[in-house]
């Protein structure tokens, strides 16, 4: 889970719960323009793609949409890549 240094995010509370999804907390560096670019661009794009076409989901489907974003939508800047296939490209090449 990528977020900012806000603190919705950083609370004890919002770490339980991510804990208990089984979501790892990774958070931008303070005053990161590129990074928090990063994390708004994915909260953009889940809005656009997923969130307009099925309206007032449940957690279980939100968690399904990750998992469909990380492991089957392209990506221009990944070259019409997944980001998993991306990944899987750049550990071949390490």
């Amino acid at each position: 889970m990528l977020t900012d240094n806000g603190s919705p995010y950083i609370a004890k509370e919002t770490q339980i719960f991510a804990s208990q999804l089984g979501l790892k907390p990774c958070f931008t560096p303070v005053q990161s323009p590129q990074s928090n670019g990063m994390s708004e661009a994915f909260v953009k794009t889940l809005k656009r793609d997923y969130v307009q076409v099925t309206p007032l989901p449940d957690a279980q489907t939100v968690l399904g949409w990750i998992e469909d974003y990380r492991e089957n939508h392209p990506h221009s800047g990944l070259k019409m890549r997944s980001p998993r296939e991306f990944i899987a490209t750049q550990n071949a090449t390490a």
